[in-house]
């Protein structure tokens, strides 16, 4: 202690004679003179620091290791802070608390106490700046002994960058994402995507499907999600594709919805009609993020990938060859090709980032080319079926709030006769809020409804029975 109170005593009287002496010494002097003080007082003091800037580099890129520690100060220690600021967070649209400017706390990692300081540098320069942000530059001050700082370097910044990662993406507000082709009057596109909030209610408790495959597909996500070293070790992107086809009202867009909702995962709704060409295709896919998942509705009918390989008709020959030489080719590669698909879904640039998921969706996978909906692309299948009496006794739960009626034996026969879909299904359990009637009066609505659309199909088959008969009287006549 005396010793210290030595040193301490040594350093203020060197600064004392150092001021009273400073106009009288010559400026090389007084720098080394500046330089052997630092290093007297860094000799004195057991304590080192890091510094965490708000933004580097000179276009002003905000550093994501402040973001992270603003995001674990505000989850781990902001309850140990005595002045706190609060924000509505751009990202997360709830208000948000975290440590004020100027404020101390203390966090522990591994019995190790480390002080955290919420500090604020304001500029020399009086100028005007076209940066908002270069009034005031914000950052943290970490301070440790001495002892433990291979600690901090090695596991605790990492421990920081990790855990503001994980609250971030809990916290975040997720969204729903759409490509635009739309430039800005530079002709210069600053974003492929434009977004809104993503607030789809739907999730798999809601979702009317079997049960035993709803948990067949919560369990594949769940693998998935908890499969990033298991990738890893077997050389794979982290990443996977599901193909979801069947008919019209199904709940193919409720199957998306309920799945990011699981995983809280952002949705990109990539529409392949605004893509030109293959290279716009990999940029696109260049600025989605991981924790995504990126749908291509109904492609069968977004463009022409059904993957045929025709030979050129007589016009279109004629037609190149009026082209000059390579012409054509150039024309070829300036569109967006099946082979431009399948290398955005399992090519290299897929490797790109992580943990995506790809969703197809169609009405008619049997137009779809086998390279494009093969395993390893689109990994698993899932059938949306028509509805079926497990299915039904889950929207019966959702809209009339029911598990249990004298109707549902006469409901679950007429579904086994006819070809419904959930949403037809649901519009018939609709009644009760349209007009408050009873839950009788609505599965009474509902099974007439069924009753119609199964004599409809009666209809249909007839028709299309007497349709046959006429085609095949036909030719016998003309065989005749």
């Amino acid at each position: 202690m005396v010793g210290n109170w030595a040193g301490i005593g040594a350093v203020l009287s060197f600064f004392y004679f150092y001021e009273r002496l400073a106009n009288y010494i010559p400026f090389q002097i007084r720098d080394y003179l500046a330089t052997l003080f630092h290093k007297v007082v860094s000799f004195v003091n057991p304590y080192d620091q890091i510094t965490i800037h708000e933004y580097r580099g000179e276009y002003m890129h905000r550093d994501e290791l402040y973001a992270a520690s603003r995001a674990y100060l505000s989850s781990a220690c902001s309850s140990r802070a005595r002045k706190l600021k609060a924000d509505l967070g751009q990202e997360s649209g709830k208000p948000s608390l975290t440590i004020d400017d100027y404020e101390e706390v203390i966090d522990t990692f591994r019995g190790v106490r480390i002080w955290w300081c919420a500090c604020m540098r304001f500029p020399i320069s009086q100028t005007i700046s076209f940066y908002p942000d270069e009034e005031q530059r914000k950052y943290y001050r970490i301070t440790f002994h001495k002892r433990h700082r291979k600690l901090v370097e090695g596991e605790y910044l990492n421990h920081i960058l990790r855990e503001g990662r994980d609250v971030t993406v809990r916290t975040r507000q997720r969204k729903l994402f759409t490509n635009s082709p739309s430039s800005n009057w530079y002709g210069y596109r600053s974003s492929c995507w434009s977004h809104v909030a993503f607030e789809h209610p739907a999730t798999f408790d809601t979702l009317a499907m079997d049960p035993k495959k709803k948990r067949e597909i919560i369990d594949d996500l769940v693998t998935f999600r908890e499969g990033k070293k298991y990738y890893k070790k077997i050389g794979k992107a982290w990443k996977r594709g599901y193909l979801l086809y069947g008919p019209p009202g199904t709940g193919k867009s409720s199957m998306i919805a309920a799945i990011a909702n699981f995983l809280e995962y952002d949705v990109y709704d990539l529409e392949l009609t605004a893509v030109k060409t293959n290279t716009e295709l990999r940029k696109i896919f260049i600025e989605t993020t991981g924790k995504s998942i990126i749908v291509i509705e109904d492609i069968d009918c977004s463009i022409d990938l059904t993957g045929k390989r025709k030979e050129k008709k007589k016009d279109d020959e004629d037609k190149d060859k009026k082209l000059p030489p390579g012409m054509e080719e150039k024309d070829e590669n300036s569109k967006l090709t099946l082979s431009g698909v399948l290398n955005f879904i399992d090519g290299l640039w897929s490797a790109c980032g992580g943990e995506r998921i790809v969703i197809f969706t169609t009405n008619h996978v049997e137009k779809l080319d086998p390279a494009l909906i093969r395993r390893g692309r689109m990994d698993m299948h899932i059938e949306m079926s028509y509805c079926t009496f497990e299915a039904f006794k889950v929207l019966a739960k959702n809209y009339l709030g029911i598990v249990e009626h004298d109707l549902f034996n006469m409901i679950q026969a007429l579904l086994s006769e006819v070809k419904i879909s959930p949403a037809d299904v649901a519009e018939g359990l609709m009644l009760k809020n349209s007009r408050n009637e009873d839950v009788g009066a609505c599965l009474m609505n509902l099974i007439r409804v069924i009753e119609a659309a199964k004599e409809e199909a009666k209809k249909k088959a007839q028709h299309e029975l007497a349709a046959q008969e006429n085609k095949k009287s036909s030719k016998e006549e003309s065989s005749v």
